[in-house]
């Protein structure tokens, strides 16, 4: 009997490639699985918030007593993460199950490691009855694994550069591919408020920020309107940033769209945003030096969390703690957050996509140290940290990852 830890080492070796986008080959072994949900779909892409989006999804539907399937990516520190199931994560035997279903269906089609994810948490979701199911693009969404399903409702929570090799150079190349999961006759949610064309030209029936439903900032409090009406005197949601009320008035406006299969009161939705967790969006741990986690890793990201860093109150020094991978805009990334930064440490990464430290030394102005691993240059900050000071870690989900579990063991920390 293979364990987890085995299943994912066999999966990974089942394709040559990491990422191949199509649907040819996962959408057969979907139909020899004969997999069916059975439930309300929600579909969420974009290229940054989609994460948040649906951890918010979830949040609100579960207050209302619904039983959701969850299905994310990429994990931070255990695979487990990445599909959860009335809001818990999915054990080691049941993904051992939904793997073992995949590997029976396959035959010979190769399946990337995502793909294959894919179907093991749909099969798991349609086994587990669940009554709602929201589902985050891994990569673009036209040729995403998730999109073998057909969503009841899309969101699109924003469109950055990013990825340019799979999707394109420019906006409307990047909108084309990721309105691909909108179908027609289906509400489309646009939370991206300069939508390109290709985005307003996608079928579906549409929702645009600022015109179908929007929201207001009012400082203690906001406000969010939307198909259902007008929702006000809302708490902040729990997580934190500038951007999370957009991508709350998202999440809220979706709900409105299927809110005759899904009936949900302002108190659920209350309930939702305000016990909503997830790590490394924005996440301020416990402790001094304040440390930040945020898994930011192309230039829209890094804007917004610059935009936080500033917004979160005074620091004598900042110091970033980053690590990249070598297929992003590493320059336009550091460039965003270098008016925040005082001293950089910076990380190289593992694995053929990985820059180096010294690659990313290339793009930085100021005090530079250069660093094996991102834990190695975090516990360096440490070190080197006021209590007043600011820690800064971000840049991949693999930086963020690799200094969660140096805190996880290192307990005896000021963190």
């Amino acid at each position: 009997m293979k364990s987890l830890a085995d299943w994912l080492v066999f999966i990974e070796r089942q394709h040559p490639k990491t990422i191949a986008l199509g649907l040819e080959r996962v959408a057969e072994v979907y139909r020899r699985m004969r997999v069916a949900l059975g439930c309300a779909v929600f579909t969420v892409g974009g290229t940054n918030g989609k994460g948040s989006c649906c951890a918010m999804l979830e949040a609100m539907l579960r207050a209302g007593g619904y039983r959701t399937g969850l299905y994310t990516s990429p994990h931070l520190l255990r695979y487990n993460e990445r599909v959860r199931i009335a809001g818990a994560e999915a054990s080691d035997e049941a993904l051992c199950a939904s793997f073992a279903a995949v590997e029976a269906a396959r035959a010979h089609t190769p399946l990337t490691y995502f793909e294959y994810g894919t179907l093991a948490a749909l099969w798991l979701f349609a086994r587990e009855r669940i009554e709602a199911a929201v589902l985050e693009v891994g990569l673009g969404g036209r040729l995403d694994a998730v999109n073998i399903v057909d969503a009841h409702c899309a969101v699109l929570t924003s469109i950055g550069i990013d990825h340019v090799d799979y999707l394109g150079p420019d906006r409307e190349s990047i909108g084309r591919e990721k309105a691909g999961i909108f179908r027609p006759g289906r509400a489309a949610v646009i939370a991206e408020p300069m939508a390109p064309r290709s985005v307003l030209d996608a079928p579906g029936v549409h929702y645009l920020l600022g015109r179908d439903f929007g929201y207001a900032d009012e400082r203690s409090q906001w406000t969010y309107w939307g198909p259902a009406g007008k929702r006000g005197g809302l708490a902040h949601p729990a997580l934190r940033g500038a951007l999370q009320l957009r991508n709350a008035a998202a999440a809220m406006c979706a709900l409105d769209c299927l809110h005759e299969t899904l009936p949900l009161g302002v108190q659920d939705m209350r309930r939702g945003l305000a016990e909503v967790t997830l790590p490394a969006r924005f996440q301020v741990l416990p402790g001094r030096p304040q440390v930040i986690l945020d898994v930011a890793h192309n230039v829209q990201a890094a804007q917004a969390l610059a935009d936080n860093l500033g917004a979160s109150g005074f620091a004598p020094r900042t110091i970033a703690v980053c690590g990249m991978l070598r297929d992003k805009d590493i320059a336009g990334v550091l460039a965003a957050l270098a008016p925040r930064v005082t001293h950089w440490h910076l990380a190289s990464l593992g694995g053929p996509r990985a820059a180096n430290a010294d690659e990313l030394a290339e793009h930085a102005q100021g005090d530079v140290e250069r660093f094996a691993t991102p834990a190695e240059a975090f516990g360096a900050a440490l070190k080197r940290a006021e209590a007043n000071d600011k820690i800064v870690v971000f840049g991949s989900f693999l930086t963020v990852a690799e200094v969660m579990a140096w805190l996880k063991n290192n307990k005896t920390s000021k963190h």
